[in-house]
């Protein structure tokens, strides 16, 4: 029994690793069809409408009086920020380079974490954290020596803060909250701020609604918010975030090899040495976890 579990947590862990690599792409594609912040709202708004569906039954888990303002706050870095500050960013640079230096969240969450819930640190922690900032400086010199757009970097660093915020947070609240009804109020909420945001500020004029906008919208949705989510406290529950943090770094190289094989994007020397030193970096970092029990408060400690 404890064989088959182990296989159908590998199964998830694979589907949640190779969902999180084609979101950057697909977000990169959906961007020739939607205006950013409409396509963040709307995304974010149909998951949690999807995800509403499922949690629905569970209306005695939701205890809104007690629990409102932690809906708010995860709904404020983990689908407002998150969503909107990487979809806008998407617009200044490739997919592949932007969702790497985002992959710099587990680093940040080492820190955050030491910082806010007095997580350990060590000096091989220490070592992989400084080493994570060096392979972002070393993808950001090489990509604005190429002419890449600073503002593009700016957001994809603080798209991984929020989410790294946003992490911990889930992570300190996650005895107190029902994961399935955390992250659907954290979907619509972030879904109808955006979404009439985004229609004040953009306008629908820009939106094109055919097979393939709605085929990518549909993706985004069903998949990169509201399949991801539910698998990623699926894992969480059942004690495997431990892998989930060991495995992110094949995220971004999912999304680099996707860009460049079909979106025609750059692959330079510069990105490659500071993607194979953020690799090293997440690994180091996640060193100690793999090698010890996973306590309650380490569940969620490096969610991607």
């Amino acid at each position: 029994m404890k064989q088959s579990s182990s296989f159908i947590n590998g199964i998830l862990l694979a589907a949640l690793v190779l969902i999180w690599g084609l979101t950057w792409p697909m977000s990169k594609l959906a961007l020739g069809y939607s205006s950013p912040i409409l396509l963040s709202g709307l995304r974010s708004l149909s998951a949690g409408i999807i995800l509403l569906a499922v949690a629905l039954p569970r209306y005695k888990q939701l205890h809104w009086k007690q629990n409102w303002r932690k809906y708010m706050v995860s709904g404020l870095f983990n689908s407002i920020l998150f969503y909107g500050l990487q979809t806008i960013g998407l617009m200044f640079m490739p997919a592949g380079v932007f969702s790497v230096i985002v992959y710099l969240q587990p680093v940040l969450i080492g820190i955050i974490a030491w910082l806010w819930i007095g997580e350990s640190m060590n000096a091989v922690k220490i070592g992989g954290l400084l080493l994570g900032f060096v392979g972002v400086a070393t993808i950001s010199m090489g990509e604005l020596s190429a002419n890449a757009s600073a503002i593009g970097i700016l957001l994809a660093v603080l798209t991984a803060l929020s989410w790294a915020i946003g992490t911990v947070y889930i992570k300190r609240i996650s005895d107190s909250v029902d994961g399935i009804w955390l992250i659907a109020v954290q979907s619509l909420v972030g879904g109808v701020v955006m979404t009439a945001a985004g229609s004040k500020v953009e306008g629908w004029s820009h939106m094109m609604w055919n097979s393939s906008s709605m085929l990518l919208l549909l993706f985004l949705a069903l998949f990169s918010v509201a399949v991801a989510w539910l698998i990623y406290f699926y894992l969480i529950s059942k004690g495997e975030a431990s892998k989930v943090a060991s495995f992110n770094f094949l995220v971004p190289i999912i999304s680099i090899v996707i860009g460049t094989l079909f979106l025609d994007e750059p692959f330079t020397s510069s990105l490659l040495v500071g993607l194979v030193l953020i690799i090293i970096s997440i690994y180091l970092v996640n060193k100690k976890a793999k090698n010890q029990k996973l306590k309650p408060s380490d569940g969620g400690d490096q969610a991607a």
